[in-house]
């Protein structure tokens, strides 16, 4: 896992939570920072919450549009 590596990309528009969640997670695993695509007006709440649980920085980028990172 390296940090100096761009944020891999999850798209989970059209999913609803906790899918996008989920599906940040298992990107968690392998990468150090995620780029979460989500629609689902639930998503940034679980998402942070996600980050936070883990101490992961959340950030909205733009509409629809998450990063996760480990710090």
């Amino acid at each position: 896992m390296s940090g100096d590596s761009p944020p891999v990309e999850v798209d989970a528009r059209g999913m609803r939570c906790p899918w996008p969640a989920l599906r940040a997670a298992r990107a968690m695993r392998e990468h150090a920072a995620v780029l979460v695509r989500a629609d689902d007006p639930v998503a940034p709440k679980e998402l942070a919450a996600l980050a936070e649980e883990h101490g992961w920085a959340f950030e909205l980028r733009a509409e629809n549009l998450f990063h996760i990172a480990r710090p």
